[in-house]
């Protein structure tokens, strides 16, 4: 609508000591990995969620691939991920040459459907992989109990649940090791960046390894390096960033609350559209505020996107599956079978804007906005 403010998808909220501990970065000449928000970071983080270390990372598809390799995953090992995320998880696996197995997802919470992991799983299979997606967790009991009696490896992708919480524990702290991304878009944002999280000190001491090149951990033997490591350090000015953010992040999950309250409060009632649905063992943080555009609204999603977008309102197409994407059918990835509710979701969501600095009037344009097009 002319005249009326641009409303973003997302956008960080800096609210908080950023500018103070990037300032004293800077002012000190620590701008690499070596400088102590760094340190501070990850030792915030930890306590943040409920573990005992916590590795940096430069972006949070690193993290996901450290952690792949500290968990062992190696050619021809096969990781159970959902179908339905984002491809950097996919990827994860395949830079260790592994080969990810995909499962659909459930039709309420949109996460990995956990009755249907267990007839993907071979004398192959090395760990799964479930993504807590939009911000609502996993069912991992479930999950949990599978890795128990099939001895596998859980690592979760955590990169859109900050602070969100699985029956009382955050997300992340659930299985061998958790991955973050602190994208500018999540709840906690230094621009790029992630992290691992464990309570188990050898796999936090390979994340540490392979994270730094495979320097050894020991320094009287340095320069020698018995395996083949990545480049995947923080620099201290992000960490500066991402450690004022973690300092914010409870006030910030709750603003993402907010928002969804005040989303339902409109929307719930509009026939044809769908929302995710937050459990009774679940305290999601909304990453992002996510809605199926259904038939009975009287258009397609791509058209309300374009609707939205001529009155300012920003929006986004969920993600396409993994068993859609020409690169991992090019890998070998088996992207037969069936995943209806995964393609449907697909083709049907998109998320609206859900940054935790968004405004009661924005939310009540948005909505306003979306239920005069429904025809």
């Amino acid at each position: 609508m002319p005249g009326h403010e641009f409303i973003p998808v997302c956008e960080p909220l800096l609210a908080g000591k950023e500018m103070e501990y990037v300032t004293e970065a800077l002012r000190t000449g620590w701008i690499s990995s070596s400088g102590r928000f760094v340190a501070e970071f990850e030792k915030k983080f930890a306590e943040y969620c409920g573990v005992e270390f916590a590795v940096t990372t430069n972006t949070g598809t690193s993290a996901l691939h450290v952690a792949c390799v500290a968990a062992g995953i190696g050619k021809g090992d096969e990781v159970i991920i959902p179908t339905f995320t984002m491809i950097a998880t996919a990827f994860a696996v395949c830079y260790c040459n592994g080969i990810p197995v995909f499962v659909d997802c459930d039709r309420e919470t949109w996460n990995i459907d956990v009755t249907k992991i267990e007839e993907k799983i071979t004398p192959r299979t090395k760990a799964i992989l479930p993504v807590h997606i939009y911000g609502h967790p996993c069912d991992m009991d479930p999950i949990v109990e599978l890795a128990k009696e099939y001895n596998l490896v859980i690592i979760e992708d955590a990169a859109e649940v900050h602070g969100a919480e699985y029956k009382g524990r955050k997300c992340g702290s659930l299985g061998d090791m958790g991955c973050f991304s602190f994208f500018a878009n999540k709840v906690i944002a230094s621009g790029e960046g992630g992290m691992v999280v464990t309570d188990k000190e050898d796999l936090y001491n390979r994340c540490r390894y392979y994270r730094n090149l495979a320097f050894p951990l020991d320094s009287t033997r340095a320069y020698i390096h018995e395996h083949i490591g990545f480049n995947y350090r923080m620099s201290n000015v992000t960490a500066a960033i991402g450690l004022a953010q973690t300092e914010k992040a409870d006030e910030y999950g709750e603003r993402r609350r907010e928002n969804a309250r005040l989303y339902n409060d409109r929307l719930l009632a509009v026939k044809g559209v769908t929302t995710q649905q937050e459990k009774d063992w679940a305290k999601s943080v909304y990453w992002m505020y996510s809605i199926l555009i259904e038939d009975e609204f009287g258009m397609s999603r791509d058209e309300v996107m374009v609707k939205l977008r001529k009155r300012g309102i920003d929006s986004r197409s969920f993600f396409v599956p993994m068993h859609m994407q020409p690169s991992l059918k090019g890998y070998g990835c088996d992207c037969s079978g069936d995943y209806p509710v995964s393609e449907k979701i697909s083709r049907k969501g998109l998320y609206l804007p859900s940054g935790s600095g968004l405004r009661k009037e924005q939310i009540d344009y948005i909505c306003e906005s979306l239920i005069r097009l429904k025809r």
